[in-house]
């Protein structure tokens, strides 16, 4: 009796994991593809700012700014990039490149901390 016990909660045990562990990995996955496409723009945004173009420097900073937002995560690298992301566009928008540049390259490298 007490096997058949342990064997059913077993099982129970094993098709809840099945059944709640893709809709887990499913948020999971979200955050991190955005949380990659944030980190492809914001060194699209550096690339851009290096070579002087702020205003390609804003939409790229932009769009990772948009991304790293969708993400969705408590995480302190996320939150530290989203503060940079958020001076790259203002830098950006006053025609400053290296300033953007700068606070690009600040997002990338924390965000791609982001685990």
């Amino acid at each position: 009796m007490t096997t058949t016990i342990r064997r059913s909660a077993l099982i129970m045990a094993a098709i809840g994991a099945l059944v709640g562990m893709p809709m887990l990995s499913g948020e999971a996955l979200a955050g991190d593809k955005h949380v990659a496409e944030a980190v492809e723009h914001a060194k699209g945004a550096a690339s851009h700012g290096k070579e002087g173009h702020a205003d390609a420097c804003v939409e790229h900073a932009s769009e990772a700014l948009k991304h790293a937002q969708a993400a969705g995560m408590k995480n302190p690298h996320l939150a530290e990039g989203i503060k940079h992301l958020t001076e790259a566009v203002k830098h950006g928008k006053a025609g400053h490149a290296d300033a953007c540049t700068e606070h690009a390259e600040g997002a990338a490298t924390h965000l791609a901390e982001v685990k």
